[in-house]
């Protein structure tokens, strides 16, 4: 993405399954109660990520996204996360949220742009977990899940005075896995610092919240989100 001035607010959010579409929700409407309102601002977002940009920018709030029915895993069947987002975004096109995705083969992690495809396209692209879901094509190419080069790619966040940065699986999260995550999404964090010289606000979960999940399989569970969500809001309120 080629960004030529920066902007007063913007946002970069992480993936972590139906628990990082909660938790990610739930920092963003905390912050939306302090003032922070993030729809109009430019937002990648990866994975789960993908669908918290998405539901932002539209005005999906997540009592709409935890009503969708979850998909039984692993589910083979093309079309089928595309099919569920299109129920909450419809066709909607937004050109502040992008959402990043893994181009096959190689794998090269690409930005698909809301102006130019539905959100449910591209939220569908972005979060395909290899193994669990179908790969999402567009334009004669397929995709999988962002998450597979990077759980946040912040370093591809617009050029910002302030970005807000939303990872849900670093934090207290599966012990080495978060101190992989951790690690390169603040080697990330220092490379967007860099080039683009604005402030990181950096929020993941609190050991407490990081219980609701201890295992991975945890992470799609719907209950669970459910408590996710109401854990991020809370964790912005004692802030």
């Amino acid at each position: 993405m080629h960004h030529v001035t920066h902007v007063p607010l913007a946002g970069a959010f992480g993936g972590g399954g139906l628990f990082g579409i909660g938790y990610a929700m739930g920092v963003l409407e905390g912050l939306r109660e302090q003032g922070i309102d993030l729809s109009t601002a430019p937002m990648v977002g990866t994975s789960a990520g993908s669908w918290a940009a998405a539901a932002t920018a539209l005005g999906v709030d997540f009592d709409q996204l935890a009503a969708l029915d979850v998909p039984r895993f692993p589910d083979p069947r093309s079309g089928v996360l595309a099919n569920s987002a299109r129920r909450v975004f419809g066709n909607a096109m937004r050109g502040n949220v992008h959402a990043i995705a893994c181009a096959l083969p190689r794998l090269r992690r690409t930005e698909l742009d809301g102006a130019k495809f539905p959100l449910s396209t591209i939220v569908a692209a972005s979060s395909a977990v290899p193994g669990l879901l179908a790969p999402q094509r567009i334009e004669g190419r397929w995709y999988i899940d962002g998450g597979v080069r990077s759980g946040v790619s912040v370093d591809l966040a617009a050029p910002a005075n302030l970005l807000i940065v939303i990872a849900p699986l670093a934090g207290a999260m599966f012990g080495p896995f978060n101190n992989l995550v951790e690690r390169n999404t603040d080697r990330e964090i220092d490379a967007w610092k860099k080039s683009c010289s604005g402030t990181v606000r950096l929020f993941a979960p609190s050991a407490a919240t990081a219980k609701i999940a201890t295992f991975p399989h945890h992470l799609f569970d719907k209950d669970r989100a459910i408590e996710a969500y109401a854990r991020g809001r809370q964790e912005i309120r004692e802030k």
